[in-house]
């Protein structure tokens, strides 16, 4: 007995990793982990029974949470987007346009990705699409199976780290940090990745060259000034799309959800401008967001049980305890978690990640000086490798389900692997260079650097400055004193 009361923390973690290997729906596993060891710990005299009176109040503060009312729009608007063929016109463009260079073609995929990225914010949206539309294209002029599979997989990933990205939002929910500064300090750490993955094309078309041709001159239905209008009229509608959610949020003149408003209500205008908006995609739409939707409450509802029981037997101790002993300090602490998470992301998806493991390091990094924005961006790259695991990652699954047959599902895991290792590659940049994640304006940061370091200035001490440093008759020299002694009354 007494054993079990001092391992509580251990056994409940252990056996919510049992639950979920048996592969039970993890939103049921965290809140059935929960209650169970809440009933076993009140038998033990370990709880109190009114543990779970603040369960109503923690639920109904999740569904008044402003900030996760930015899910649905972006998964809206992403899947309106893509229902109205903005993927389809955007590769067939760009397509065009990078023709006539080797890997002509992957870098238009590559492109494309990053742009529906930024409009959509959907993985399997993107995956899907660019799977339907570029592979059968890739295939049949000469592009090797595994590049052309990796290429689609990785680039669809871009949705989960450059912004509007879904998981950036519930990154920053669970750290209590603003939506805002998470997107902007992950949009150059997106913007570089895009950049590798196109570094090792081209490295490869140099390499390789009979892994990535260029279009043959006769697939290049499109030249000068009508392929330069064509450009034209088909980027700037997105673009604008992406200044209206991401621009007004970065200048702060829209807050994540009702950027994220505006861009459903754009994405219908698109879909309206480009004749394609039918009852039949809104009602698609609609239930896929509310599925999507209803899916990251639930889970947030379990892992909330789970984690008011966890914290009641010290589990957040634990947890502060082991990550704390760990030697080389920050490095050490960051090389370890992201080992774990990477490891983790063979099994869980990233809203599962999410939940139930960035709470429970969060308070460790804050205690190490670790800054959390930064932290989250980190953890969010690294999550991204979730959906490009073999043999579990969802993009890969995603492209498995639209590829034709005459690409084996090995093709589709060989390929993924390159780009796996540049994820992994992004990471540690962002350890080695922290400033590549950076937000808020230059005077935010300094002062942000200044606290954390202990060199801001010193806490004011209001009874002092009311007092001043006056001596009798004479009159204090401190306009902030002045300023106050007015409005209390007490300049005499």
């Amino acid at each position: 007995m007494e054993w079990m009361i001092a391992n509580m923390a251990p056994l409940m973690f252990g056996a919510l990793v049992l639950f979920l290997l048996f592969g039970y729906p993890v939103a049921f596993a965290l809140a059935a982990n929960g209650i169970v060891f809440g009933l076993i710990g009140m038998k033990l005299g370990l709880l109190h029974p009114a543990i779970f009176q603040a369960l109503p109040e923690r639920i109904f503060g999740i569904m008044a949470n402003d900030t996760l009312l930015a899910i649905p729009f972006f998964t809206f608007m992403g899947l309106v987007l893509e229902r109205s063929g903005m993927a389809e016109d955007l590769l067939d463009t760009i397509g065009q346009l990078f023709g006539p260079m080797r890997g002509g073609l992957a870098y238009a995929v590559i492109f494309v990705g990053a742009l529906l990225a930024a409009t959509t914010g959907v993985v399997a949206a993107s995956v899907i699409s660019m799977g339907l539309i570029s592979l059968p294209i890739m295939l049949r002029y000469g592009y090797d199976k595994r590049l052309a599979s990796g290429v689609i997989a990785a680039s669809g990933t871009l949705a989960q780290i450059i912004p509007p990205s879904l998981v950036l939002i519930i990154m920053a929910d669970q750290l209590g940090k603003s939506v805002g500064d998470m997107y902007e300090g992950a949009m150059v750490p997106g913007l570089i990745l895009t950049g590798l993955y196109v570094g090792y094309v081209f490295v490869l078309s140099i390499l390789k060259p009979n892994a990535c041709p260029a279009l043959p001159p006769e697939a290049r239905s499109l030249r000068g000034i009508k392929l330069m209008v064509r450009v034209l009229t088909t980027l700037v509608p997105p673009l604008v799309l992406i200044f209206l959610v991401l621009g007004t949020i970065f200048l702060g003149i829209a807050t994540p959800t009702e950027g994220g408003a505006m861009g459903a209500a754009g994405a219908l205008i698109l879909a309206v401008a480009r004749k394609r908006l039918s009852w039949k995609l809104l009602k698609q739409a609609m239930e896929t967001t509310g599925k999507l939707s209803s899916f990251v409450v639930f889970i947030l509802v379990g892992s909330t049980v789970f984690g008011l029981v966890f914290r009641a037997v010290n589990g957040d101790l634990w947890v502060e305890h082991l990550l704390l002993s760990l030697p080389g300090g920050q490095l050490g602490f960051l090389i370890v978690v992201n080992i774990l998470v990477f490891l983790l992301a063979f099994f869980l998806d990233f809203f599962e990640l999410s939940f139930i493991i960035v709470p429970l390091l969060g308070p460790v990094a804050e205690k190490l000086g670790i800054d959390l924005i930064w932290f989250g961006v980190l953890l969010g790259v690294n999550m991204q490798t979730s959906f490009m695991h073999p043999p579990f990652g969802f993009a890969l699954f995603y492209l498995r389900s639209v590829a034709p047959a005459s690409i084996k599902t090995t093709d589709i895991y060989w390929g993924a692997i390159p780009f796996v290792c540049i994820q992994i590659i992004m990471v540690a940049l962002i350890i080695i260079f922290p400033g590549i994640v950076s937000y808020g304006d230059e005077a935010q940061r300094e002062a942000a650097r200044l606290e954390k370091s202990g060199e801001g200035p010193a806490p004011v001490d209001l009874d002092t400055l009311m007092r001043g440093d006056a001596s009798e008759g004479s009159k204090s020299q401190d306009p902030s004193a002045d300023l106050l002694k007015n409005l209390q009354g007490g300049d005499k």
